[in-house]
């Protein structure tokens, strides 16, 4: 076993309009929170900004092991803040129609059958704009009886309902999740024009990194929906390479907070299930799906493809975390209210070493598949000094990424 790991790794991160400088600061902070859960040490590069990525290097080390990885960033937060800048006045109707969409093709009767809490996800921006829209409603019947005017009451109804979705409307997600509904229906029909470009020419890279030899392991992690963008992308990969994976360095798909059952439930959505085959059926793609009680933005104890009724091939091995255990007590309660940023710590470091840890399987020493098999990850395999172990007794730790294929 080699002590010096080269990973890539590409992250398609959820509909979040976080901006890339933004991303990186977070991932420096908790990469921080990583190297002191693990005793180990890392530090990541400066970011390097381009149009469809943002790129940083990270070291990371024990004291008998190392490990390179190449952090890509997919971009899209700029498709998702042009959609921020509609007016509501256009938002809402599209919000409405997308709402619609998904009843009239069964998603929602779909999400009651296979994860109810992801339903209830699925109202709360509808309950929501329900209940600001009866106090417009009211504010408007009260302004037109003082002024005993109907047009009056109609306009100060219609600036009310414009003020509250704007606050406290987005401070509780609102608009955020009517631009993520209306993409979603778009999306699932014919994709997005500005994201089909740069998936393309993504896949372009990793087909050639994949070639290129000089790399263990690449990884595609889809976090969210990003997960969707995620198989989208592999398929495209496939495309050019039906045999990726099979020889040279490992290749593994981490769908985290999985948004896929959200697309997929929707009977329209035809273009990402025959994806969603292709990339199960590959022989040379690690498909591993992490899940969360509770994360209610993901479909806890569902197998994807048995939801969709797929062949499946063995495809994904889905896990169970329980996000309390990967924290301390006193962050857990700070959080455990919290729906946003307990779906992000799919991507956050942890205080306990855990059999997931976001970080560990990007910058750790053990192959993805090794982590993911073993039933505690890399846990048994890292002492408290940070030093590696004996790898764990799987299978799939006997084909490591530190001494590559031939």
């Amino acid at each position: 076993m080699r002590s010096d790991v080269k990973r890539l790794v590409f992250h398609l991160g959820g509909y979040d309009p976080v901006t890339p400088e933004a991303a990186y600061r977070r991932f420096v902070r908790e990469l921080r929170r990583f190297a002191g859960t693990w005793s180990a040490s890392a530090a990541a590069s400066e970011q390097e900004l381009r149009t469809d990525e943002a790129e940083w290097r990270v070291v990371a080390s024990g004291p008998n092991w190392r490990v390179a990885t190449e952090y890509r960033l997919v971009r899209w937060d700029d498709v998702i803040a042009a959609a921020g800048r509609r007016p509501i006045w256009l938002r809402l109707p599209l919000g409405l129609v997308a709402f619609c969409d998904f009843v009239a093709a069964g998603a929602f009767w779909a999400y009651l059958r296979t994860n109810w809490r992801y339903a209830g996800f699925f109202l709360y921006p509808w309950f929501l704009f329900a209940v600001l829209a009866g106090v417009a409603i009211v504010i408007a019947l009260l302004i037109a009886e003082a002024f005993a005017s109907p047009l009056v009451g109609i306009l100060a109804g219609a600036l009310a309902l414009s003020a509250l979705a704007r606050w406290p409307g987005r401070r509780l997600y609102l608009s955020l999740l009517f631009d993520d509904w209306i993409f979603s229906s778009a999306y699932l029909r014919h994709g997005d024009p500005v994201l089909d470009a740069r998936l393309e020419r993504i896949a372009e890279e990793i087909s050639e990194a994949a070639r290129a030899g000089g790399t263990d392991e690449i990884v595609i992690v889809g976090h969210s929906l990003g997960a969707v963008l995620a198989v989208d992308l592999l398929d495209r990969v496939l495309k050019r390479d039906p045999t990726l994976g099979q020889s040279g360095a490992l290749l593994a798909f981490l769908s985290i907070g999985s948004s896929i059952l959200k697309i997929g439930l929707q009977r329209r959505a035809t273009r990402l299930r025959a994806a969603l085959t292709r990339v199960a059926s590959a022989p040379g793609i690690f498909w591993a799906e992490y899940q969360a009680l509770t994360d209610i933005m993901n479909f806890y104890k569902c197998d994807p493809m048995a939801a969709l009724g797929l062949s499946a091939a063995g495809r994904p091995v889905v896990r169970i975390v329980r996000i309390r255990e990967m924290l301390a007590p006193a962050a857990y309660a700070r959080i455990r209210r919290n729906f946003f940023r307990l779906h992000n710590q799919f991507v956050s470091a942890n205080d306990r070493r855990n059999a997931y840890d976001y970080f560990m399987l990007l910058c750790g020493p053990l192959s993805v598949e090794c982590q993911v098999r073993a039933p505690d990850g890399a846990v048994s395999a890292i002492g408290p000094d940070g030093t590696l172990l004996n790898v764990p007794h799987e299978p799939a730790c006997d084909r490591p990424a530190q001494e590559g294929r031939r």
